[in-house]
């Protein structure tokens, strides 16, 4: 199994898969703090469903670079969601499921009277759940993901003070005088940005759990803010690299067996917070 490993990673697109995947587990897990603790992590899942829906939309146009087309779109959903704000008719986790139910259902829709091969139930399959895709990113793929991973994780960094500050009391933020608003909308926008890059690792039903279940891992160990986000980003990093490689031996859908070494995660980390609740 050495030999093997060994020999896999050996190849320039096994590497390059690695390199983006890890990226995109970084950069989910640092907003899945976030998002956990605002009570709107829902949101990724919405995303992820219109990222699909654009997707069906830019096959249907044949665009050679669909992410050129899903990436704009996906973000300026996020921006209207955010902007609808409180005195929208349809309002917050409503918004998202309609958003979330509509385009799934519009790109299966499109993607069965447009279809792009003759396997139309294995390309939606493969969409939704992930597979070897991963595997096949061509080199302007593999360094636009790194660019814009890194842009994100360098925005999340140097805006930590703020985004702390509206993540746990949006209200006391904004009275002294942090623009909450625009930092809603930055974390938006950074949100669409991670899903629609994490669309060839797990596919888009996976998502939520690539950015929910490392953050609430790290919270049952950790109280702190800094301590969960980078216990998350550690578990997240490690469980999408572990994940690959066994997805990479054992032929298994990639999206899946990570989704699937995140859930084990998180067990493990429920069963050390109550053993140590006990020996207290």
């Amino acid at each position: 199994m050495l030999e093997t490993l060994k020999m896999y990673l050996q190849l320039f697109y096994v590497q390059n898969a690695l390199i983006v995947g890890v990226l995109i587990a970084l950069c989910s897990s640092l907003l899945g703090v976030t998002l956990v603790l605002k009570r709107f992590s829902f949101i990724g899942d919405g995303l992820s469903h219109v990222a699909f829906g654009a997707m069906a939309i830019a096959g249907v146009l044949h665009l050679n670079n669909d992410m050129l087309f899903v990436l704009p779109f996906t973000v300026l959903t996020a921006v209207l969601l955010l902007r609808g704000g409180r005195n929208a008719r349809v309002q917050g986790d409503a918004a998202i499921a309609m958003i979330s139910v509509g385009a799934l259902a519009i790109g299966y829709l499109l993607r069965s009277l447009f279809p792009t091969s003759s396997n139309v139930s294995g390309d939606v399959c493969t969409s939704l759940f992930g597979s070897m895709s991963i595997l096949t990113l061509s080199q302007t793929e593999v360094w636009l993901c790194t660019v814009l991973s890194i842009l994100t994780v360098v925005i999340f960094l140097f805006f930590y003070n703020k985004i702390f500050a509206v993540t746990f009391d949006e209200d006391f933020a904004r009275a002294s005088g942090t623009k909450a608003e625009t930092y809603n909308l930055l974390i938006a926008i950074m949100i669409a940005v991670i899903i629609v890059l994490a669309m060839n690792l797990v596919g888009s039903l996976l998502i939520s759990a690539l950015i929910i279940f490392p953050a609430m891992s790290a919270m049952q160990v950790f109280r702190s803010f800094k301590g969960v986000t980078i216990c998350s980003a550690v578990l997240s990093v490690s469980c999408a690299l572990t994940g690959m490689l066994i997805s990479i031996l054992g032929s298994t859908p990639v999206g899946s067996t990570i989704v699937a070494v995140d859930i084990a995660v998180f067990l493990i980390f429920v069963l050390i917070a109550r053993l140590g609740r006990k020996g207290r």
